[in-house]
């Protein structure tokens, strides 16, 4: 099936008071998708996101190859189908002649959110020079944000809790800070984080009375 049909047919509104919310989850590897080695793109992302999010979730998980209409495609699924309000993807976004997965991603946004993409590649600087060369990008498809991420485990991790000292103090602020208020912004559920993983931003007139969702 192409899923650009999707978007051509009449969409559900998504209830605007719906508090659980839909995940996706895509990994992005030739080699992973034909079993030459095993994914760890989408078990670090669960991992950190269970500890991370103090708010129910559910999760739709894809691993696939490096080509480009199959990345759009699902996308597209995860977002008009599925109706995710964030999809996560990891791999596909260095320099190499196979890594489209920003390119993919461009061609399904309804509006580009540059300022994650150049925040990520500043907390990886904090690790790696060659941060430079990755191209995530993450943008709005009608009501979900989607983002890329790095392909490892670690990066994942630093990229959306931040950099931190020896003492366990952060020093740089991960993206996952931004998340949930942008979700907010574009109709989604209200999420809640446990700040000693990463504290969610909001103005002060967007907070609601905490909740504990443990």
């Amino acid at each position: 099936m192409d899923y650009r049909q999707i978007a051509k047919k009449p969409q559900r509104r998504r209830a605007a008071m719906r508090e659980r919310m839909k995940v996706g989850l895509v990994s992005i590897s030739d080699r992973a998708s034909s079993g030459i080695y095993e994914d760890k793109g989408i078990p670090a992302l669960k991992a950190w996101l269970d500890k991370a999010l103090n708010s129910p979730w559910e999760v739709n998980e894809r691993l696939i190859a490096d080509e480009r209409n199959l990345i759009e495609n699902t996308l597209i699924e995860l977002v008009d189908r599925e109706q995710c309000d964030l999809v996560l993807t990891t791999g596909g976004t260095g320099p190499a002649l196979r890594d489209v997965t920003p390119e993919a991603t461009l061609a399904v946004a309804d509006k580009e959110m540059p300022g994650f993409g150049e925040e990520m590649r500043r907390i990886s600087l904090n690790f790696v020079p060659t941060a430079i060369l990755s191209r995530q990008v993450a943008v709005i498809r009608k009501q979900s944000l989607i983002i890329n991420l790095p392909g490892q485990p670690k990066a994942i991790q630093e990229t959306l809790e931040g950099v931190r000292a020896a003492d366990g103090s952060v020093t740089h602020v991960g993206i996952f800070a931004a998340v949930p208020y942008c979700i907010d912004l574009i109709g989604g559920p209200y999420i809640e984080t446990h700040p000693e993983v990463i504290k969610a931003f909001r103005p002060k007139s967007a907070i609601r009375p905490a909740t504990d969702q443990t």
